[in-house]
Formats: structure tokens, C-alpha cells, sequence
């Protein structure tokens, strides 16, 4: 029998790490703190969660897709310099990488990624990988200043609400 389609499932727990340290007022995570089905947690934390069954978001692993569905989500949530170390913090677990195409609105500058225009905010990230899996939510971009550029930018890959 073949599992549920993830239309019709709730979407999976997601944790979401947030670097203590990093400039509040460039997060783009934060203003979801309290929303149902995700856990926000500072990092470092005392005690590392069980993330044995998560997939962890990061660019350079093989993209997600409906099969992984049923799966914990984990985003980590700091600049590329230190979501590296953090990456270190976690592993070994799974992981996963946004199917290719998806583009940022984020405005950003970086001195040492190439070219910052192939990464996203993690709230960016966090909402394609939800479209990926079936479960286009577009409430959580409703504190997101470049929302509106970044549905449009997307819209190919927005599944229909």
C-alpha cells in the first residue's frame, strides 16, 4: 500500500537551531517563534536534541523530494561561517538540499561566499522545502519584508494552495 499523499498529511516537525549571537533585526526565522509544528532553540544548546530521524537542510546534499516527507526537518539558522561549525555540532545526520531553481529575495552581502544569491534566508529555505513536501504554507512568510518579491520570483515552483 502506498503511504499518504503529503497533500493530504500535516507537515513534519521541523527544529530550527538559531546561533546565538547573530543580529535579530537580520533573522528571518525569529518571528515564528511560537508556531505550531516548529521548535525554535538557541544554539549552543546544553543539551543536544535526538536529530538521528531529521533531515538536515544544508546546500551541498542530495535534494529533497515528496519520499522524504515523513521525515523531522532541521534547519540551522546563522551566517554561512558559522552554520559550518554548527553543521559540525549536529552530525553525523541526513541531509538534504533544496531542489535546484528555487532564488532568494534576500538582500544581502557576503565576503566569503561567491555568489550569495544561490543561498536562502532560512525562512526562504524553510518555505520551499515545505512547498517541496507538499505543504505550501504561505503564513509563514507573513513577517517576511521581501515576501512579496520572493512568491514572485518562485512562482513556477509555488504549488497551487
Amino acid at each position: 500500500m502506498a503511504p499518504p499523499s503529503p497533500l493530504h498529511a500535516r507537515p513534519p516537525p521541523i527544529l530550527i537551531l538559531v546561533r546565538r549571537g547573530e543580529d535579530p533585526r537580520q533573522c528571518s526565522i525569529r518571528p515564528l517563534r511560537g508556531t505550531p509544528g516548529i521548535e525554535l532553540r538557541t544554539y549552543p544548546l546544553n543539551q543536544m536534541p535526538d536529530v538521528s530521524r531529521h533531515l538536515l537542510l544544508v546546500p551541498d546534499a542530495p535534494p529533497l523530494t515528496p519520499a522524504d516527507a515523513r521525515r523531522p526537518l532541521l534547519l540551522l539558522d546563522a551566517s554561512w561561517q558559522h552554520a559550518a561549525k554548527m553543521r559540525r555540532a549536529v552530525e553525523p545526520v541526513a541531509a538534504r538540499s533544496i531542489p535546484p531553481g528555487w532564488q532568494t529575495a534576500y538582500p544581502r552581502r557576503s565576503k566569503i561566499h561567491a555568489d550569495p544569491n544561490t543561498g536562502l534566508a532560512t525562512v526562504e529555505a524553510l518555505y520551499a522545502a515545505l512547498c517541496t513536501l507538499g505543504h505550501r504554507d504561505d503564513t509563514l512568510l507573513r513577517h517576511y519584508p521581501w515576501r512579496a518579491a520572493f512568491l514572485e520570483l518562485n512562482r513556477e515552483r509555488l504549488p497551487v494552495p
